[in-house]
Order: C-alpha cells, then sequence, then structure tokens
C-alpha cells in the first residue's frame, strides 16, 4: 500500500537502516516475519518501520482503554428554589447539594422569582444564596457568584479539590 519508490527504514528495534526501496523493505520485513508500515507519510522521503502491526495495535486499544478508565465525568445537576422557600426545605436542598458535591458533581443553584417577588432578588435572593454559601462552605467551592439571569438568580458551585 505505500505508494513512494523510495522511503526512510527504521528497524524492529529502532535502528535506522537507512534510505532503501520499498521492495527491499518488504523484503527485509518478509524475512524476519513481521509487517512494513508506514509511520510519517509527511516525511520526505516517507519513514516506515518494520513491526508486529497486530501487536501495535492491540497495544495501542489497551492504552485507549485504560485512558478511558482512569477519565472522570464531571455533571453540572441544578437545584431549585425560591425567595421563600422554608429553612427546613432548603436545609433538605442542601443536604441534597452536598451529596452532589460528594460525588464530584458541580451544582447550579437556581433561585426562581414570580411575579412581584424580582423587586426583592437584591435584597432576600441575595441574602437567600449568601446564607446557602455558608452553609456549603466546608463541602464547596463558589465557582461562580450568584448574578442575575432574567427573573432568576444563578450561583454554581464545585466540590473542594
Amino acid at each position: 500500500m505505500i505508494r513512494h519508490p523510495q522511503i526512510r527504514l527504521v528497524g524492529s528495534d529502532g535502528s535506522p537502516l537507512g534510505v532503501v526501496t520499498v521492495d527491499e523493505a518488504l523484503k527485509i520485513a518478509d524475512d524476519e516475519g513481521l509487517d512494513l508500515v508506514e509511520v510519517s507519510a509527511n516525511a520526505d522521503p516517507p519513514v516506515c518501520r518494520i513491526m508486529n502491526y497486530d501487536k501495535f495495535r492491540y497495544e495501542q486499544a489497551k492504552k485507549e482503554q485504560e485512558a478511558k478508565k482512569k477519565q472522570t465525568t464531571v455533571e453540572t445537576k441544578e437545584i431549585k428554589f425560591r425567595p421563600k422557600t422554608d429553612e427546613h426545605d432548603l436545609s433538605f436542598k442542601i443536604r441534597s447539594v452536598v451529596k452532589f458535591l460528594q460525588q464530584k458533581n458541580k451544582v447550579k443553584l437556581t433561585m426562581r422569582f414570580r411575579g412581584r417577588e424580582i423587586v426583592y432578588c437584591q435584597t432576600i435572593g441575595l441574602e437567600a444564596m449568601q446564607k446557602i454559601a455558608a452553609a456549603l462552605e466546608a463541602d464547596a467551592v463558589i465557582l461562580q457568584e450568584p448574578k442575575m439571569e432574567g427573573r432568576q438568580m444563578v450561583m454554581f458551585v464545585g466540590p473542594k479539590a
């Protein structure tokens, strides 16, 4: 499948064998019972290596599988409440926020203002958000301070590292 007249050949042990024709390289690879694999097609002349291609593909798949095993996905969970949410309900929601943080997820805290409640967004709303931030201080770090987005106040918190 290599369509170049001459290639730079690297042996199975990693030693350079110089610039040879494709036929010579295929003969050398066949003598060793290995495959001729094009490593760098953009080089001049292209670089090819003598190796066991099936073993190479197997090792690559193992590396990808190992990397996939070690990666973690961080989800963003959302908790919604209102400015008139009672103490007990608020503490219950804070417990669920702590549970999400222990699972290494980010949490979006959303306070929704309905109707004329919007006039209290900078007083009651901000105080409630600060109270929640104080309650989460041991478990979380504030990623985004409370800010208004339309008719809702939003704050992002993440797990402590």
